[in-house]
């Protein structure tokens, strides 16, 4: 193919998009369970602040006493046909898990895989233009990276940042009583599958690139507040499963108050025309005996609380005296949708939501 014009659908060419490709909890879990047991045992190392313990967003490793790196990498197919907009969407995404540590990224490098012989060149330079546009923004360079040739065209970035060692946030640090905060709306999966299937209207794709390419930049604001205890982002797993990781790093469970939390303007009728990923299933698949839903909640909220949500927001754990202080770093950086949909509460892990 000789132009972008002539290129076919990005989400064509992918069996599925963004951070609903995740590989479900259950067969992850036991992917781990099985790959530590037949490790050889090793010394720990003093310096690895996190490591694969409770699932986190990123490792951390001490450096000296003011400094701890941070690192992580996230890549997926596409969730948009766009190319710059895939770009974006897939770099806000990878830096998300730096934020969520606490930290403040440095650089990044890029994960390119793209069926060379189906799209242009130019598309491809379109998604790589997207994801430099979006580390310019954070003001990190893109130092380098690899690629190959692929199937399925994937991006995203290794991303490496910076935190205090004593200002990481792991997602296991809450404590009974903390409020939670969610830094964006839900639904960006349902979104996607209604665009995959061609019934998402123009509103409705703004609503998608605007939430999905919004960094989760307060995250080191909210690290430098002595209330916030624990945090993570909330990606593929749904809300129900990244709030679950964060109860069972803290032998604690979570109240959700459903009317509390936000959706992206729309979801409810997409929800109610079928638009639902195969991800939202999986997902309560694997962890629904830790969950109780109301006996008034429907399939769709459900749904909506499984959604796989591609470059999602902030969850934060935190005394409820600190919650004004929270929202105002939020605020701080453009997050006019923030808001408390619960508390933390005594164990054991588990997840109760209220109408």
């Amino acid at each position: 193919m000789s132009s972008s014009a002539s290129a076919p659908r990005l989400t064509s060419l992918s069996h599925g998009g963004g951070c609903g490709c995740k590989i479900s909890p259950a067969i992850l879990a036991d992917l781990l369970r099985r790959s530590a047991a037949a490790a050889p045992q090793s010394a720990p190392h003093a310096a690895l602040l996190v490591g694969t313990e409770t699932g986190d967003d990123a490792a951390v490793y001490r450096l000296n006493d003011s400094q701890a790196l941070i690192a992580t990498t996230d890549f997926f197919m596409p969730i948009v046909d766009d190319p710059f907009d895939f770009g974006r969407i897939a770099a806000t995404n990878a830096l998300s898990d730096v934020y969520a540590m606490g930290g403040r990224p440095i650089f990044a490098l890029a994960l390119l895989a793209m069926p060379v012989n189906v799209l242009p060149a130019e598309v491809i330079r379109e998604i790589l233009r997207g994801g430099e546009t979006v580390c310019a923004q954070a003001g990190v360079p893109i130092a380098g990276g690899h690629s190959i040739d692929s199937v399925e065209p994937i991006y995203g970035l290794a991303a490496l940042g910076l935190v205090h060692p004593g200002k990481v946030l792991r997602n296991s640090g809450a404590r009974a009583g903390d409020a939670l905060i969610l830094g964006k709306p839900l639904g960006v999966g349902i979104l996607s599958a209604a665009l995959k299937k061609g019934a998402l209207s123009s509103d409705g794709y703004r609503q998608l690139i605007d939430t999905t390419t919004r960094l989760n930049s307060a995250g080191p604001g909210l690290a430098a507040l002595a209330g916030v205890h624990a945090m993570t982002d909330v990606t593929g797993f749904g809300l129900l499963g990244h709030l679950l990781g964060m109860c069972r790093g803290a032998g604690l469970g979570a109240d959700v108050r459903l009317a509390q939390v936000p959706e992206i303007e729309g979801v409810r009728a997409l929800l109610m025309a079928g638009y639902v990923t195969g991800a939202s299933a999986r997902n309560w698949d694997s962890y629904r005996d830790e969950v109780r839903l109301a006996p008034e909640l429907t399939p769709l909220d459900q749904a909506l609380l499984c959604d796989p949500q591609t470059s999602g927001g902030l969850l934060v754990a935190c005394a409820p005296e600190t919650v004004p202080a929270a929202l105002e770093v939020f605020g701080r950086e453009v997050f006019g949708q923030a808001v408390v949909i619960g508390e933390m509460s005594p164990g054991p892990a588990r997840v109760t939501v209220e109408p």
